[in-house]
């Protein structure tokens, strides 16, 4: 069923306002709201395979995957299977259960470098964990991250950049204190001089440097061939751990994270110290996880004296889903999410050559998106992909809703394949494409974001 026009909206329309009377702007994550888009949020009730289907009945080829987790595609009846059997039996004893185990042995199997790991329930929580990790083990304060790169929402990663580049960061959220701020330095991605300079200025005081393996919160944006092991050898040079963040890229960039993706470039490689995951890793359902050296990781109560806790962590139902998840995450499955990706990615490009609509397309593993713009060179760090025609994405993502495709509601967000898109679900994304190519053709130049 394909997308309707003209009163298609009312539910979604009502479900709206009753949910803005109750929810502060009426959504429990911000980007839900459509605010960078504009227009009615909708409300989804149910998913199957490349598909997703909203409160008015209407169905759209899914290009969300849930923000990653749905690799293998939505209710996939070997995960329902296994967390139906799971939920038959409990949902939660505050207890450990086998199967957080076996996640860990596979988790462990596919990353080499992770030695232990530590089930949490959320990304932001395995970010903030590996952050108090990491000064627990070097006894220092300050951490270092990138602009545009995004950890979660706790305090201490919430900071922006200050004005020069070892400049102590600012609160980049309100409620987030200046002194908190002040142990977060905030750095230009790629940028292996600015970060020379933090660890020439600060070095003995820094704890660890976390980054997204390949960024995909600004769009998506790989690391420069030969930053990341610039970044932990200077790192490991002064003491200092490296944390990387594969909450969005692990196991669904590629069977490894975007991480295997670069060792298989350079086996010879330093690997990070830290890895924290989330999305793929629950498979749907809230879980995620850090891991690392066992030195390090041993480190955490109960063995050692860095504290963390958590009554939901390991939960019955969200480990099953992640583990069934990630077994049936195989070659074949990691060989459609390519094809889809690389006809998907090809088709939008095409349309917008055809419309005459500049932009480019990033790309790391199977993860893409479009940056709308001149972009001549592949935009390196935050302030070049800053530059992008956020308006010419607005009409973009309405025309495609309209044509029957949810796209992420943000311009400044990753495309998710799954596992699913077959040559059906492709074609009809081609259908959607010369109309929505044509409203961005029609749309005038934008102003940058500030």
């Amino acid at each position: 069923m394909g997308a309707m026009s003209g009163g298609s909206t009312t539910l979604n329309a009502r479900l709206a306002e009753r949910a803005a009377r109750v929810i502060p702007g009426g959504v429990n994550s911000p980007v839900r709201a459509f605010g960078s888009v504009g227009g009615t949020p909708r409300f989804l009730v149910s998913g199957s395979g490349p598909y997703v289907t909203d409160v008015d009945g209407t169905e759209y080829v899914d290009l969300v995957a849930s923000w990653g987790p749905a690799v293998l595609g939505h209710a996939h009846p070997a995960v329902i299977d296994a967390v139906q059997t799971a939920a038959a039996r409990g949902l939660g004893f505050g207890a450990s259960v086998p199967e957080e185990a076996e996640l860990a042995e596979e988790i462990i199997s596919r990353v080499p470098g992770i030695e232990r790991l530590r089930l949490v329930s959320t990304g932001t929580e395995a970010t903030m964990t590996a952050i108090r990790l990491a000064r627990g083990a070097t006894g220092r304060p300050l951490i270092v991250k990138f602009a545009g790169h995004y950890h979660g929402h706790s305090d201490g990663l919430l900071a922006e950049a200050g004005s020069g580049l070892a400049t102590l960061a600012m609160p980049g959220s309100a409620g987030v204190t200046a002194e908190t701020a002040a142990q977060t330095l905030v750095l230009p991605y790629n940028d292996p001089a600015a970060l020379a300079a933090a660890f020439a200025e600060h070095g003995d005081r820094i704890a660890a440097v976390i980054a997204e393996a390949a960024a995909a919160n600004m769009g998506v944006l790989p690391p420069e061939p030969g930053f990341t092991e610039f970044m932990i050898g200077l790192a490991h040079g002064h003491g200092s751990l490296v944390i990387l963040d594969e909450v969005l890229t692990g196991f669904r960039a590629g069977p490894s994270g975007y991480w295997g993706i670069e060792q298989a470039r350079v086996p010879s490689a330093l690997a990070p110290d830290l890895f924290t995951f989330g999305k793929v890793v629950g498979g749907g359902l809230p879980l995620a996880a850090l891991g690392g050296r066992a030195e390090i990781m041993e480190m955490l109560a109960p063995l050692g004296p860095v504290y963390q806790a958590g009554t939901l962590s390991g939960n019955p139902l969200a480990v099953t889903a992640g583990l069934t998840t990630l077994r049936h995450a195989d070659v074949p499955a990691y060989a459609a999410l390519g094809r889809a990706a690389d006809a998907i990615s090809g088709e939008v490009s095409r349309a917008l050559d055809a419309a005459g609509v500049q932009h480019r397309v990033q790309r790391a593993g199977t993860l893409f998106s479009v940056l709308f713009g001149e972009f001549p060179e592949a935009p390196i760090d935050y302030a070049a992909v800053q530059r992008q025609e956020t308006q010419r994405h607005r009409a973009f993502f309405h025309a495609m809703l309209e044509g029957g495709v949810n796209l992420p509601p943000s311009a400044f967000e990753a495309w998710f394949v799954t596992a699913a898109h077959d040559d059906a679900a492709i074609s009809r994304v081609v259908e959607a494409l010369p109309a929505a190519a044509r409203a961005a053709a029609e749309v005038g130049p934008a102003a940058p974001v500030a």
